[in-house]
């Protein structure tokens, strides 16, 4: 039976206690505030993230891994007697990661082989697809059914999450379709979604409860749901969304996640959301 391991990034905002249970190897982004550089999940937890966001007068900025990470990771799963690899990796209209994953890959190649895959996603929705195909792999499966399920499932991810400052997200110019929000009076609570691979608008509500009550039933019209997860960023919001995604039919139980410090960089503090994998 092939071995094949999953590898992803640090955007999965994947609980660690997840992936390890998996055996998945997540490659980490940069963190930099300032003159500071912190490699994301190793020196820099969400939760210390969080702090040190209101503590520090300069917003952080993101940097994707270099080729030789991913080289490493794919040299890991080689020395742990892996077959191939698979690398399911933030959206590269995002993120110049999927291209290093990509260059890491040729450097390798003749020694395993690896497939880098694009999930046109982030947070969770690329944790919630890297969580399938792991589970997938210890069925059996080759390397070429992974890669041709994880195509499939890009088009079955989703995000939706509210807004609690635009200000991150305006300094890290990952506004994209987004830009229409600019210039919103603070009291509206702006929605985004994932649109191909790029952060878009998806409304605005008037207060938290109404965008809360929102994200769920955008979430609903893409039921039924095979995988579901709610993620936020030091929300206080947790509870209640909870309580309200409770209603929503997915056949796995809903993972609650942190959002890291590679998504929270640009959806700023308070920010909280839904992400889901289509049945």
């Amino acid at each position: 039976m092939a071995r094949i391991r999953v590898i992803t990034d640090s955007a999965c905002d994947m609980p660690d206690e997840i992936a390890q249970r998996l055996d998945i190897d997540i490659v980490p982004l940069s963190i930099r505030f300032g003159d500071e550089e912190f490699t994301d999940r190793v020196d820099l937890t969400p939760s210390a993230f969080w702090a040190k966001c209101k503590k520090s007068k300069t917003l952080p900025e993101t940097s994707a891994p270099s080729p030789g990470a991913f080289q490493a990771a794919y040299q890991r799963a080689k020395a742990d007697g892996c077959d191939g690899v698979i690398v399911l990796t933030l959206s590269a209209a995002l993120s110049a990661t999927n291209q290093s994953a990509v260059l890491g890959a040729d450097a390798v190649a003749g020694d395993i082989p690896v497939r880098v895959v694009d999930t046109k996603a982030v947070s969770m929705a690329q944790g919630l697809l890297a969580i399938e195909i792991a589970e997938q792999s210890k069925t059996g499966a080759s390397l070429d059914e992974l890669v041709s399920h994880a195509q499939e499932l890009t088009t079955k991810v989703g995000v939706c999450a509210m807004l609690d400052t635009l200000e991150h997200l305006v300094k890290g110019g990952r506004v994209g379709g987004a830009r229409a929000l600019l210039g919103q009076v603070l009291s509206i609570k702006p929605l985004l979604e994932l649109k191909d691979g790029v952060v878009a608008e998806a409304g605005r509500q008037r207060t938290k409860a109404k965008a809360l009550g929102a994200i769920v039933e955008t979430v609903k019209t893409h039921a039924p749901l095979r995988r579901l997860a709610l993620v936020h960023g030091d929300s206080s919001e947790v509870k209640a969304l909870e309580a309200l995604a409770a209603s929503i039919s997915t056949e796995f139980e809903m993972i609650v996640a942190d959002i890291g410090s590679v998504v929270g960089t640009h959806g700023g503090p308070g920010i909280i959301g839904l992400c889901w994998v289509e049945a």
